[in-house]
């Protein structure tokens, strides 16, 4: 729940946005998604916050005829996947993910090549063409139970290395392939940066998304996704907190937990371009003119979908 003063802080000329996004979403039977790491006005804007994993999963409830997603292009590929029969637009078609960009479905291949009794679980941060080659994704929050519900003894984890040796160190049981991909924004944050935030904030405990390094992930507190960390904000007697992850996750916490104190160990590394590329007035553009509309071929999305929906059968 949102703090009634906070929207008492905003000025005119977000609250004149956020009424007009309102009336838009409504004339034109639209529904916006918004990821934790985007800007908190397009946050506010959003019918639905959430991390990878609880957006796919509302895509497939949704009741209406357009989707607005506010996140990077393989989201709203996701979400098109899901929902074909809607009309799924992203404000900014080229805000793109580093790390889905490391990969292809040529990598994946070779990895089969090279590990054929092996299982491909394919981290959603990936594009409709790698998640068509893979046999089931997984997101952050669900995947050391993604890992630990495929049948085959051996795992090739793509394309996030940091999160897939995370996995692997939760289940042991099982032989993992890495491929080498890795989000820079997570990856470039260093031990140290994070060593003297605990020597400033003594006491506040670290919360960590595990596409960081081992190491940071080691000495953390909690790791888990962002939904995850902001659960464990939200139930935590704490009111000192170190957050090693996107700073869109801390400028919510902010917002919904006025109370706490919210400590960045690095917010110049800690800052995803891509997340912050729509803004107030390119949402108003896609609301009122349709623009950035996603389309998909209809032999790769049947393909891609197929890793998709085996990853929301499991509970």
């Amino acid at each position: 729940m949102i703090n009634p003063a906070y929207f008492e802080s905003l000025g005119n000329e977000t609250l004149e946005f956020l009424s007009k996004a309102e009336k838009l979403k409504k004339e034109k039977n639209a529904v916006v998604l918004a990821h934790f790491y985007e800007p908190i006005e397009i946050q506010l804007a959003a019918d639905f916050v959430g991390d990878s994993l609880e957006l796919a999963r509302r895509c497939k409830d949704l009741e209406c005829e357009k989707i607005v997603f506010c996140g990077v292009s393989f989201m709203a590929e996701t979400a098109k996947l899901l929902c074909p029969e809607k009309c799924v637009f992203i404000p900014a078609p080229d805000a793109g993910c580093l790390m889905a960009d490391m990969i292809d479905e040529n990598h994946i291949l070779r990895l089969r090549e090279e590990h054929p009794h092996a299982s491909v679980v394919c981290y959603i941060n990936s594009t409709a063409r790698t998640k068509a080659v893979s046999d089931i994704c997984c997101t952050s929050a669900n995947a050391v139970k993604v890992a630990s519900a495929v049948e085959s003894d051996e795992i090739i984890f793509v394309p996030d290395r940091n999160l897939g040796r995370f996995v692997a160190e939760q289940v042991p049981q099982k032989k993992f392939f890495f491929h080498p991909g890795y989000c820079p924004i997570h990856d470039n944050l260093k031990l140290e940066k994070v060593l003297e935030a605990k020597a400033e904030h003594p006491g506040a405990p670290v919360l960590t998304h595990p596409e960081c390094q081992p190491e940071i992930c080691a000495l953390s507190d909690f790791v888990g996704s962002t939904s995850q960390i902001l659960r464990f904000v939200a139930e935590s007697e704490d009111r000192e907190f170190i957050i090693c992850t996107e700073d869109g996750v801390i400028e919510r916490m902010r917002m919904l937990h006025p109370e706490k104190t919210f400590f960045n160990p690095d917010r110049e590394t800690l800052f995803c371009e891509g997340m912050k590329k729509i803004t107030t007035e390119m949402l108003i553009d896609t609301l009122e003119n349709g623009v950035g509309e996603v389309f998909l071929d209809e032999g790769l999305r049947e393909r891609a979908l197929r890793p998709i929906e085996r990853m929301l059968e499991i509970k």
